[in-house]
């Protein structure tokens, strides 16, 4: 395995990570039923998970 296709797997790993851990934010949201705070458009926005 060359430097390039472990940088790759590497990225691959990480994203899977954070693609789990964002539906487990949201999950624990929902159980809470607590808002989430984002930024869209510049502008912190608090929603309800849905």
């Amino acid at each position: 395995m060359t430097t390039t296709e472990k940088h790759i797997d590497e990225k691959n790993k990480i994203l899977k990570g954070l693609e789990k851990v964002y539906e487990k934010l949201i999950e624990f949201k929902k159980a809470k039923n607590s808002e989430l705070v984002i930024i869209r458009e510049n502008k912190i926005v608090k929603i309800k998970p849905e």
